[in-house]
């Protein structure tokens, strides 16, 4: 059980203050009755909350898909420079989002928002074993002898990062499948062959793929068929 006034914070853009006017000029029902107290305690999960007659449809979490583009710090907020969060719809404001994982200032692709530090923990743990999937293109010819490489686990100057896919899908492109996510890590394990990367998009995570009709700068909520392949 948790307090009225709480509940409604958590899901709507309105204050403390603002809930109790609300419940003073009785606009709030709680099960089709008029509530006279803000700290009323009530069950989210089967309790009918409206406003004006409009059902507080109660969320617990919220998983966003976000198709970042370049020019975006993965951040929750920054003086200097644009971050993932001026991306997400004004709807979402009230929730202590941030963003589960990093894409690099010039990296695009599949973003995952959340206020869910389970879920993201969950998701980025390299116990977890979850694969990101990118697609890249670099200034040289991808070669078999990258590929095996990746196979075998490039040696980095923090380590040797675990044994990886590269598949050739072009002369100058690749898909490249990764279980853990160390600080520009294909940037720099394509360094160890001389090449140097061009684009950079992440494609999937888990069993998920991005849709190709979320456009750059677009994000909606996953579905939970979605979030079970994020972490498949």
């Amino acid at each position: 059980m948790e307090r009225l006034d709480k509940v409604i914070s958590s899901q709507t853009k309105y204050s403390r203050k603002e809930i109790k006017e609300l419940i003073r000029k009785k606009r709030v029902l709680v099960n089709g009755k008029n509530v006279l107290k803000s700290d009323l305690k009530v069950n989210s999960d089967n309790d009918l909350i409206t406003i004006d007659g409009e059902e507080i449809k109660i969320k617990k979490n919220i998983y966003l898909m976000l198709n970042k583009p370049k020019g975006y710090i993965s951040a929750t907020e920054d003086k200097n420079e644009k971050t993932v969060l001026d991306l997400v719809p004004e709807e979402y404001s009230h929730r202590n989002l941030f963003p589960a994982g990093r894409l690099d200032k010039d990296t695009t692709g599949l973003m995952i928002i959340t206020d869910d530090g389970n879920f993201a923990h969950n998701i980025l743990s390299p116990q977890k074993h979850v694969r990101k999937t990118y697609h890249v293109i670099i200034d040289i010819p991808v070669t078999a002898e990258m590929v095996e490489g990746f196979k075998a686990g490039v040696m980095l100057n923090d380590g040797e990062c675990k044994t990886s896919s590269l598949e050739i899908t072009g002369k100058y492109t690749a898909i490249v499948v990764l279980t853990e996510g160390r600080y520009h890590q294909i940037k720099r394990m394509f360094g160890c062959f001389g090449a140097k990367v061009i684009e950079l998009q992440r494609i999937g995570m888990g069993d998920f793929k991005l849709p190709n009709n979320l456009k750059l700068g677009e994000c909606r909520e996953f579905t939970e068929e979605e979030l079970k392949e994020v972490q498949e």
